[in-house]
């Protein structure tokens, strides 16, 4: 890549700009189809002060969810986006993407086609500090479209029909907490505070993307709003700025009413508001639940940026009903949703992090469960 116009620092290409062990950059899909019978996720990251790549494909349906896990040393090569058997073929840049993960002993593989109907759009940056350095500092760029291919895992092949599967492609890079904990220095306080949801949506001949940080008094220190138009066929869409993508400047409205005792939502109205006066009121079905573990986030063993040695893959399972929804590595959750505004329909997800206490919705503690009466 250094034979290319592109340096960003007086640096080689293989070489970061930060220091920061911190530094990432991720690859990050989901597909689900409109009924909620199925929701899959694809993650692949380099980490590279980290010296690390890793990967997972985790796949919800039936009520029960399965995950794929894959880490190897990070190749020296950045464009080597492989792990043992998974693999990720950028087939036109900002276009189709191919994921691989070929036979192997966990028997989980696949073979995924990602098309988009629409332009990427970038959302804005992400930071935020705890009491002594940045926490999180990254950029998103997301893309919509749909996939085609089969899945295959606990004897079955799932085939995904592109007339009927939704998804999204998610690049973010820059910091966020990764690896193992870093314990040097002063202790720091161990009860950090995230409230964020996210919300695309496709409604056929647009798509929408809301999303919030807020702090625990529900105060909204960022968020994206935006509009962008879908094409039919996938030559059509501009391959990387489409000027008629709208990025709406105002807050965002929400009214989450939870599934009791828990911090999942049983349904939900986000209120998307532009300083020109539009508004979108949008009303959300949860139709299936995937936990973020599955992806490695918050998980115990596979969780991002872990050393596993030169080259390692594993597998997970779990029974959907059993599982604590309140135990930490159980908090960071999708759900693929139906959505109406009006006379209009669409189908997505609803991705949902609250941790730590949060008044506008009662929550006094780290992790205690919702409970009505508490509601403001």
């Amino acid at each position: 890549m250094d034979d290319y116009p592109i340096h960003q620092t007086a640096e080689p290409i293989i070489r970061t700009a930060s220091s920061d062990r911190n530094t990432y950059d991720r690859y990050w899909y989901n597909g689900h189809d409109k009924e909620g019978s199925y929701y899959f996720g694809i993650a692949l990251c380099r980490y590279p002060n980290l010296g690390i790549q890793d990967c997972s494909l985790s796949i919800s349906t039936g009520g029960k969810q399965y995950a794929f896990h894959g880490s190897r040393r990070a190749p020296q090569e950045p464009t080597d986006l492989s792990v043992g058997p998974f693999s990720v073929d950028i087939i036109d840049p900002m276009g189709r993407h191919r994921v691989v993960i070929e036979d192997n002993d966990t028997g989980i593989s696949c073979d995924l086609l990602f098309t988009p109907v629409t332009a990427p759009c970038e959302e804005g940056r992400q930071t935020s500090y705890n009491e002594r350095h940045v926490v999180m500092d990254a950029t998103r760029l997301d893309q919509f479209g749909y996939w085609q291919g089969t899945i295959r895992f606990d004897g079955k092949v799932l085939q995904i029909d592109p007339r009927q599967s939704l998804g999204l492609k998610d690049r973010s890079w820059g910091i966020r907490p990764v690896g193992t904990p870093y314990t040097g220095g002063a202790p720091l306080d161990p009860n950090r505070v995230i409230h964020f949801f996210w919300l695309p949506l496709n409604w056929g001949k647009r798509c929408t993307l809301a999303g919030a940080f807020e702090h625990s008094d529900g105060y909204q220190w960022h968020n994206d709003q935006v509009i962008l138009p879908t094409y039919e066929h996938f030559e059509a869409h501009p391959a990387v700025i489409d000027a008629d993508i709208r990025h709406w400047q105002g807050t965002i409205d929400h009214a989450i009413s939870f599934r009791p005792g828990t911090r999942q939502a049983q349904s939900a109205t986000i209120s998307m508001s532009d300083r020109s006066g539009e508004r979108l009121d949008i009303s959300v079905e949860p139709l299936l639940v995937h936990y973020m573990k599955g992806l490695g986030y918050q998980n115990p063993e596979w969780g991002h940026g872990r050393w596993h040695g030169e080259l390692e893959i594993g597998a997970e399972y779990w029974d959907l009903s059993t599982l604590d929804t309140l135990a930490f590595e159980n908090l960071h959750i999708q759900q693929v949703v139906k959505a109406t505004c009006g006379n209009e329909t669409a189908y997505g997800v609803f991705e949902q992090f609250h941790m730590g206490p949060y008044e506008p919705y009662g929550f006094t503690h780290h992790a205690d469960g919702f409970t009505p009466s508490h509601a403001s």
